[in-house]
């Protein structure tokens, strides 16, 4: 199996950050692209979701039951 980074979550930053720290705490490295700051930098606005999170496709199955519980917390 060929190793890749999938875009697993997209929400504002510091809905991003929380659960990057959960996914750290459970061993599983991320990236995050942050386009927000990225056009800030370029001299242009970037609206709505811009931040979006990634993991290996590896880590997938451990991440599901996190994805779930966090999105789960913040839709409640």
């Amino acid at each position: 199996m060929t190793t890749a980074h999938i875009k697993v979550f997209s929400e504002s930053s510091i809905i991003v950050k929380g659960l990057e720290i959960r996914l750290e705490d459970a061993n599983i490295g991320s990236i995050t692209k942050d386009h927000i700051n990225s056009g800030n930098i370029a001299g242009f606005g970037a609206l709505g979701r811009m931040v979006e999170l990634f993991i290996l496709n590896t880590d997938l199955e451990k991440a599901a039951p996190i994805l779930e519980t966090y999105k789960e917390e913040i839709n409640s």
